[in-house]
């Protein structure tokens, strides 16, 4: 199943999003793809952006032998030319020509600004000028984002309320740049939030975790906008906390097994991981995205490569089917991106967004099956 998963982003989505998924007038990465369908004149997220650069960043190591190089400096020098704001962050929207459309800064921005900058570094080397715009900017959400007490803001101008998964993508950058930097506050960084979620994203009484929460980092009610428990953020935990400390006993290991259980056990159905559960873990929303396929693949294998526990493997070669129904498109190297509540595929343009969720579960399925006992 990950030859099949390989050989699709190899030979189909790579070169796909390499061409039509770039514009080579402003010299930037386009929202989405549909065949027959202009895009060109759409305003671009900065989240988009950089998960672009983080995907053609990981190219060459997947085995992709196209101009990786040339579209991650072109998407970095787009974001850098027109999304940074005077206070060292970054807008969330432009348009194509660069003008700024949403001048807020929010803190999941941040995050994959700074998951774009230490994954570039992967393909180009070690580059100092990477290096300080990463540090620059670490600084400068720590000046404006920072609680006391620990945790994040939300952003600017919105801080509140408070938010699990920004906090999630800052954790996953602040890894990235573990391997890459030798700077102690990227461990630092990455220590504070993990503690954070250990002590407060997760219920004590169900071990799941959350999305939303007050000024002091308690759970809003189940009415609250965004309030739920998304099988797909327990399986992204569950890996980023192996990805901490997977030593057996360890907190973060009792965790993650415990969020993959729940996830697992209460969030697929079908075969696919769904969007999202009520606090009691009954099903709240039946439909599916395509990323929560991702993430089970993502946690499932890495605790099957731990283990060695078969049925972490099955949930694993499970999830890579349940991934491989959302990519067997009649488009070549494009994805449904959504299963409607009756169960069947929403047509409609392909999200560049997805692009960074599909192929860090194929590298991770790879490096798992690599590491299998």
């Amino acid at each position: 199943m990950h030859g099949r998963l390989l050989s699709w982003l190899i030979d189909d989505a790579y070169p796909v999003w390499a061409t039509a998924g770039f514009d080579t007038v402003h010299r930037a990465f386009h929202e989405r793809l549909m065949p027959g369908a202009d895009f060109g004149a759409e305003a671009r997220r900065a989240r988009v952006q950089t998960r672009q650069v983080y995907a053609y960043s990981r190219a060459a190591e997947l085995g992709w032998r196209g101009d990786a190089r040339t579209l991650v400096e072109a998407g970095l020098g787009f974001f850098t030319r027109h999304y940074l704001r005077p206070d060292g962050l970054f807008h969330t929207l432009v348009a194509p020509d660069g003008q700024v459309r949403d001048e807020r800064a929010v803190l999941y921005d941040q995050a994959f600004a700074l998951l774009a900058l230490a994954s570039a570094q992967q393909l180009l080397g070690p580059a100092p000028q990477l290096q300080t715009q990463g540090e620059t900017l670490r600084t400068r959400i720590m000046e404006h984002l920072h609680r006391q007490g620990g945790g994040f803001d939300s952003g600017i101008p919105e801080r509140t309320p408070l938010l699990s998964n920004p906090h999630m993508h800052l954790f996953e950058a602040a890894l990235a740049w573990c391997k890459v930097c030798a700077d102690p506050a990227w461990r630092a960084l990455a220590d504070e939030i993990c503690g954070l979620a250990l002590r407060h994203f997760i219920d004590p009484r169900s071990g799941a975790l959350a999305e939303v929460f007050d000024d002091n980092w308690r759970m809003l009610p189940e009415s609250t906008p965004g309030q739920a428990i998304e099988p797909g953020h327990q399986f992204e935990w569950a890996w980023l906390f192996l990805c901490q400390d997977p030593s057996p006993g360890s907190a973060t290991r009792k965790a993650a097994e415990r969020l993959f259980d729940i996830g697992e056990n209460h969030g697929v159905k079908g075969g696919i991981a769904i969007n999202a559960l009520n606090a009691d873990l009954r099903v709240k929303d039946p439909a599916a995205r395509l990323w929560p396929q991702t993430e089970r693949l993502k946690a499932a294998a890495k605790l099957g490569a731990l283990t060695g526990d078969e049925r972490y493997w099955s949930s694993a070669l499970g999830a890579a089917q349940g991934l491989w129904r959302f990519l067997d498109h009649g488009e070549r190297g494009l994805w449904y991106d959504k299963i409607d509540r009756e169960g069947k595929f929403v047509v409609e343009p392909a999200p560049a967004s997805s692009f960074y969720h599909i192929i860090c579960a194929i590298a991770e399925f790879g490096a798992a099956l690599e590491q299998a006992p």
